[in-house]
C-alpha cells in the first residue's frame, strides 16, 4: 500500500461516522483538499489535517503507521491546542509551509457556501472569520 493510499485509510478509520456541516460525510473535506495539492505530500497533509484534532489518533501512532515525519508535523502544527487564541493559531500554521498550503484550501473549501442548504448568521460569520484568516495566510 503507499502512503497516499495509507493516509486515506487513516483518515476513514479517523473521520468514521463524522459528518460536515452540510450533513455530508466528512470525509469528502479531507479528500477535496487531497485532490487540490500539487505534490505527494502535501496530499497526504490534506487528508490527514484534522485527524489529530477530530479522532484519538495521536502523533505517534501517525509515525507508527509510517506518516513521514513532516507530514506529521504539519499536521500537528494544523490542530488546534484549544486553548491558543486563533490568531496564535494562524501564525503556528505560518511556520510551515506545507501546513500553510493545506490551511489555504482548507479555509477555501470551508467558505464554500454552495454546499449548505440554508445559510444562517452564525455561517456568515464564519465565513467572515476564515476570509479574514485567509489574507493572513496568503499575505506573507
Amino acid at each position: 500500500m503507499n502512503m497516499i493510499e495509507k493516509a486515506i485509510k487513516i483518515a476513514l478509520d479517523a473521520h468514521s461516522g463524522q459528518v460536515d456541516k452540510a450533513n455530508k460525510p466528512y470525509i469528502l473535506h479531507p479528500l477535496r483538499l487531497m485532490l487540490k495539492m500539487k505534490n505527494e505530500l502535501d496530499m497526504i497533509t490534506a487528508v490527514l489535517h484534522d485527524v489529530l484534532e477530530d479522532s484519538s489518533y495521536t502523533e505517534v501512532e501517525l509515525l507508527r503507521e509510517g506518516v513521514p515525519e513532516d507530514v506529521v508535523n504539519a499536521v500537528k502544527c494544523m490542530t488546534k491546542d484549544g486553548v491558543q487564541t486563533y490568531e496564535s493559531y494562524l501564525a503556528q500554521i505560518k511556520t510551515n509551509d506545507m501546513a500553510s498550503r493545506v490551511k489555504i484550501a482548507d479555509i477555501e473549501d470551508n467558505i464554500d457556501l454552495t454546499r449548505l442548504k440554508n445559510i444562517n448568521s452564525r455561517d456568515l460569520d464564519r465565513i467572515a472569520k476564515y476570509h479574514k484568516a485567509l489574507i493572513n495566510l496568503k499575505n506573507d
